[in-house]
């Protein structure tokens, strides 16, 4: 039950940046997690009118955030104090090896069904990195061993590790496999020294050294964790010497990744490092399209084409709001969403959004990714440390909204146009050349659209 509550405060965390902070107080924060039922979370509000309000304006982005987090979650139902007595009495023992990410006894891991390879849309911006995973799940242990996929939020890293997963639990059942954030994983090591058991330690390497397949999820937040990268080194060696296979995400490439060990580096790279770039135009209608079909939505062919249009950066935000147009519909009663239905339903997801951002908003979202101060962005250090920063915040100004450049000049600390003009198209030319500052371009976009 506590490994429920933690995982429900991961969910809380993502549904925060998602909803005003009066929602979140009010109606959101005061849910309490019961259980996991088959792949149904339920969840108790503290009152029949705060059921009505969390099932009217904020059941897509629980929906949203709850899969984003447990991917063998396919829908949750919420009950009131009134309905809580007798629904205990009627529920099962919950069964809690299909909770996110546990291996259960068996060995076979839960792994979200609707990501498989057959549902992953193939484009420009993914072909080789899909084609890598994929002869992975063919061949485990004996191609691309590690198998190493970086990129930004929302593209299909995720997806692409349970269709590996999926794929294996039907053509290779003999195989003992997991797939854990890098978060279980530190977590598990935690409790295994915090616990102080005897043979704690043991159970603890017992469950990471005894796969054939370990898939570890953003393992970005391995990140000044000594220990945790120590152990982790320890439990790869075991598995590689092995030839068992592994497979780990992230948001950037290994030699981005800040304070990781030099060993851990040189070990990710020993094997295959591939990207997901975001989607080209053609590929993000084509997802969407997949959507509502996969879905059973019924939508105009234009209101696919608009989102697509409105989003190009991530690929679970713009099939957020493809739910939400569709759910409007629903509500208002129409059979097919068109683009009155969009326009109405996104006024305040896309166009409102961009008419009320500011520089210094992008200032603010860019000084919060690289952890650096508005003074230090907007003065006079050269650095590259504070360098990069400014001029990727330049660029992003200059894309997101209708300034003079002067006046963008004058933001940051008087500088000249040319200045800016330099900035602004030093970073468009290293977009396409470095995935690093491609990567924080498009993450630091993510973060200004959900201001």
């Amino acid at each position: 039950m506590q490994e429920l509550k933690d995982i429900w405060n991961l969910v809380l965390n993502l549904i925060e940046k998602e909803v005003t902070a009066v929602s979140f107080d009010l109606w959101i924060k005061t849910l309490e997690p019961l259980e996991i039922k088959g792949d149904k979370l339920i969840l108790l509000s503290p009152s029949t009118t705060a059921k009505t309000q969390l099932i009217k304006y904020h059941s897509i982005v629980l929906k949203t955030c709850i899969a984003e987090v447990m991917p063998n979650v396919e829908s949750f139902d919420i009950i009131d104090p009134t309905e809580k007595e007798s629904y205990l009495k009627a529920s099962e023992p919950v069964n809690s090896n299909c909770i996110e990410n546990n291996i259960p006894q068996n060995n076979v891991n839960c792994f979200n069904a609707k990501y498989t390879f057959d549902k992953f849309v193939v484009g420009k911006s993914n072909q080789f990195v899909y084609a890598a995973a994929r002869s992975v799940a063919e061949h485990p242990g004996t191609k691309y061993n590690p198998l190493f996929i970086y990129g930004g939020v929302g593209l299909g890293k995720t997806h692409l590790l349970h269709a590996i997963g999926n794929f294996l639990k039907t053509n290779r059942p003999d195989l003992k496999i997991m797939y854990a954030t890098c978060e279980k994983f530190t977590n598990d090591y935690i409790e295994s020294l915090r616990a102080s058991k005897e043979g704690a330690n043991h159970n603890f390497r017992e469950k990471y050294r005894k796969l054939d397949v370990l898939m570890i999820d953003d393992i970005q937040f391995i990140s000044n964790k000594t220990g945790t990268q120590e152990e982790f080194f320890h439990t790869f060696n075991d598995l590689y010497q092995n030839n068992k296979q592994i497979i780990i995400s992230s948001d950037r490439p290994p030699k981005e990744i800040a304070t990781l060990e030099d060993r851990l580096r040189s070990r990710f790279a020993s094997g295959l490092i591939q990207d997901i770039q975001s989607p080209d135009f053609e590929t993000r209608v084509a997802i969407l399209q997949k959507k509502a079909l996969q879905e059973n939505y019924n939508v105009d062919s234009a209101v696919i084409t608009f989102i697509a249009e409105k989003l190009d950066t991530n690929i679970r935000e713009m099939e957020g709001l493809l739910q939400r147009v569709v759910f409007y519909s629903n509500l208002i009663g129409k059979q097919s969403a068109s683009m009155a239905e969009a326009e109405e339903a996104l006024k305040d997801q896309i166009d409102s959004k961009k008419a009320s951002l500011s520089a210094k908003n992008i200032i603010d979202c860019t000084c919060k990714y690289y952890n650096i101060s508005e003074q230090e962005i907007i003065g006079k250090k050269k650095n590259k440390e504070i360098v990069d920063p400014r001029q990727i915040s330049i660029y992003i100004i200059t894309e997101m909204l209708d300034l003079p450049l002067a006046t963008i000049g004058q933001i940051f600390g008087g500088r000249d146009h040319t200045t800016i003009i330099h900035s602004r198209d030093k970073i468009s030319e290293l977009i396409k050349t470095s995935p690093r500052i491609k990567i924080a371009v498009t993450d630091i976009k993510s973060m200004v659209l959900k201001l």
